[in-house]
């Protein structure tokens, strides 16, 4: 028999790897994210008192699959002896019924809900601010407080919203379904947003963590199925492609876990050469059916820097015409920053400060840190060794990952040392 610690480990293992899969399975079926979670939950309590004594089942989120319905049948069954609303009694007692009468095998394969989940999530009913928090907290796994570090906000905001989402979906019977073709533009940004941000929590996290590379796979996952669905959606493909060309080049950001790699250091042979193909040969099919958007572009963008064999061969007037483009769509103090960078590298260092000018100056980006590593960069570059210390520093402090802040303290080590040898 597995011992305790076999069993915990297995279990992280599978919710690492299939809780949002359950989630959303649970949550299509019983029409209740909250209640999904809760039998899933008592799912996993019986499985830690169950697999030490009878062993770990073949398939164990198939076992767990089938122990969270049994759970949710339980509840309905319980709560039908007590006051309950006589619709809603009857609803969930028809849904209970048909669910014991045709119950999935435990060895067959959780039916992949995800996308209809997030569909649901991302319902205009719901505040918008609450779709991101309550899909990466359902599909992805992330707790209340990975999710607040992430976008700087407080643990107990995240928390309401997610509670206040869920309760607006149940309250207003939200169905878990995909909305037919006439729905779709009021709902498909909202869902192209959040899967990016599900490959960003993946693809931002600079070590070689399973969980970091299990959510930039599902998000490629749910892109593959969504451009299945809407092949004529073009941002569509565009974010799809954008992941890909993305994703290729994570080997080679996080070769080293112990400090940031920059563009300019990585190792462009530990590129995945298969996804660049796929990405660059989606987005040009892509770009053929002549309707542009904002990943489309930030797709080509990407291609570019795949292109470049090194990055002193990167074609930089291609990268800040496009990020010239991207500003039509996306008119944000974000997309300047990254034109002035290129532009920086395409021309001087001098002309990306100067076009930087107006950000400085209104503090718009002041705490943001990759506005201070770059500019910091673009000072090192210009020769203005002091400001750019300053400016390294001003990025370290801002910075939540280790691995950045060794990578811009070795920048400030190298500039006291260049500024003791003068």
């Amino acid at each position: 028999m597995p011992s305790r610690a076999d069993v915990n480990a297995e279990i992280e293992r599978v919710l690492r790897a299939h809780q949002g899969r359950l989630i959303a399975a649970l949550s299509t079926r019983f029409r209740d994210i909250g209640l999904a979670e809760d039998v899933l939950q008592d799912a996993v309590t019986a499985a830690l008192n169950h697999w030490p004594k009878k062993g770990i089942p073949h398939n164990p989120q198939g076992w767990l699959f089938q122990t969270a319905k049994r759970k949710a049948i339980d509840r309905f069954r319980r709560q039908s002896t007590r006051r309950t609303k006589a619709g809603e009694l009857t609803q969930q007692a028809e849904l209970a019924q048909a669910i014991y009468e045709n119950p999935e095998p435990e060895n067959q394969a959780i039916p992949d809900e995800r996308l209809r989940l997030i569909f649901t999530c991302c319902h205009p009913a719901v505040p918008e601010v609450a779709h991101t928090a309550l899909t990466l907290k359902t599909i992805c796994g992330l707790s209340t407080e990975q999710i607040s570090a992430a976008y700087l906000v407080p643990k107990s905001t995240v928390a309401q919203r997610i509670v206040r989402a869920k309760n607006k979906i149940k309250q207003a019977r939200i169905p878990f379904t995909i909305p037919g073709p006439d729905l779709w533009p009021q709902r498909l940004q909202s869902v192209l947003s959040v899967i990016y941000l599900i490959f960003n929590a993946g693809y931002s996290n600079l070590t070689p963590d399973k969980q970091a590379a299990d959510l930039c796979a599902q998000a490629i996952h749910l892109g593959r199925i969504l451009a299945k669905l809407l092949p004529q959606e073009t941002e569509v493909g565009g974010l799809l492609s954008l992941m890909l060309l993305n994703h290729a080049r994570r080997p080679a950001r996080i070769a080293n876990p112990e400090i940031y790699i920059s563009l300019e250091d990585q190792n462009r042979t530990l590129w995945d050469n298969a996804s660049i193909i796929a990405g660059q040969n989606l987005l040009l099919k892509t770009l053929t059916q002549g309707k542009p958007g904002s990943y489309q572009i930030q797709a080509a963008i990407s291609a570019v820097h795949c292109q470049a064999a090194t990055f002193a061969d990167t074609d930089w007037p291609e990268i800040t015409a496009l990020y010239e483009r991207l500003y039509a769509y996306e008119p944000t103090p974000v997309v300047l920053l990254n034109a002035s960078v290129a532009l920086s590298f395409g021309q001087s260092p001098a002309a990306g400060l100067a076009s930087l000018a107006p950000i400085t100056q209104d503090g718009t980006l002041d705490s943001y840190q990759p506005y201070h590593a770059a500019y910091a960069d673009m000072l090192r570059r210009d020769g203005q060794h002091q400001h750019a210390k300053q400016a390294y520093q001003r990025a370290h402090d801002l910075s939540a990952s280790s691995q950045e802040q060794r990578y811009l303290k070795n920048r400030m080590v190298k500039l006291s040392a260049r500024a003791r040898q003068y």
